[in-house]
């Protein structure tokens, strides 16, 4: 006999409480469009052009020194943040600079001046153009479009048998968790690169994979009993895979917290991203996705004859 986490005959009404976290999610997504309208993303370099570079010191310092220290170079506006070790490793965002080569040398020249020789050491520099990065942005966010979008139509052919309606609330479901991660990133300020792009479209499989866990459920315990209510074999389906829901999220979450504690500064932003959609998907496949086939079907249960089960 297999270990259960929770007992397999638990009857926790999910779907009767679908109202009240609707209302949440709603008041989430609506701030999210607002900050995103309003306060934006913090786009990196491979989003928006310009150059990075890390800078480490082996005396303490801060933004201010920094971006006085580099003044003289006229690299048009200077952004200077914390990065890693508090006062020691930093990253400095300016404009793109044609000699990518030459701009080492040249920042460490400007910073022995200031701080004397050997305190400052620049570990790397990238530059990405304007058009590269807008083409990047754009793509990105298509990429993004594209998959939630594909997602959702997999799922409703999957489940076609069923209800289409599992298509509508997948969609739904994914254009919520983006929404949340995006939320998260803006006020977190986290930068947004191209690894932090990944780290959405792995948020939006892991939140199919969730969902298709219990509407796979749904479809057998549909085939089971015909003639109860769609509200009731849905919430006798959550309940059922519930164990396996909180031990697949609740180990990879484990993982990512560990990521996001010890894994520095590089990693990061995308395990955040990864922590925030991997427990919005876990939410939104329980409380959105279902409701929105209820809303569909009018709560009721459809009937379909057994030779259109799904295979």
């Amino acid at each position: 006999m297999s270990l259960q986490l929770i007992r397999p005959d638990i009857n926790i009404d999910f779907v009767g409480k679908r109202y009240f976290f609707i209302a949440i999610s709603t008041v989430i997504n609506i701030l999210a469009i607002v900050l995103l309208l309003t306060k934006g993303l913090n786009y990196g370099v491979d989003f928006v052009g310009g150059s990075v570079a890390q800078i480490e010191f082996t005396a303490r310092t801060n933004s201010d020194a920094i971006r006085k220290a580099l003044a003289p170079l006229d690299l048009g506006e200077v952004t200077v943040q914390d990065f890693g070790k508090a006062g020691q490793s930093f990253l400095a965002r300016f404009q793109a600079v044609k000699n990518i080569g030459s701009i080492g040398p040249r920042l460490e020249t400007a910073l022995d001046k200031a701080y004397g020789p050997g305190i400052a050491k620049v570990v790397r520099v990238e530059s990405v153009g304007a058009k590269v990065g807008s083409d990047l942005r754009r793509k990105g966010f298509f990429a993004v479009i594209f998959a939630t979008l594909f997602m959702g139509g997999y799922i409703a052919f999957q489940f076609r048998h069923v209800s289409w309606s599992f298509g509508a609330g997948t969609v739904i479901a994914l254009v919520h968790d983006v929404l949340v991660v995006m939320c998260a990133l803006v006020i977190s300020q986290y930068q947004f690169d191209l690894t932090t792009l990944a780290a959405v479209l792995t948020v939006i499989g892991y939140s199919v994979h969730d969902t298709v866990i219990v509407s796979d459920r749904i479809r057998e315990d549909s085939a089971k009993r015909r003639r109860e209510p769609l509200a009731s074999i849905m919430n006798r389906a959550i309940n059922e895979t519930l164990s396996r829901t909180i031990l697949t999220s609740g180990t990879a979450i484990t993982v990512l917290i560990s990521l996001l504690a010890f894994g520095g500064p590089i990693l990061r932003p995308s395990a955040f991203t990864l922590l925030i959609g991997f427990i919005t998907g876990t939410y939104s496949s329980i409380y959105i996705a279902g409701p929105v086939v209820l809303f569909w079907e009018g709560g009721s249960r459809r009937t379909r004859p057994a030779s259109s089960r799904a295979a």
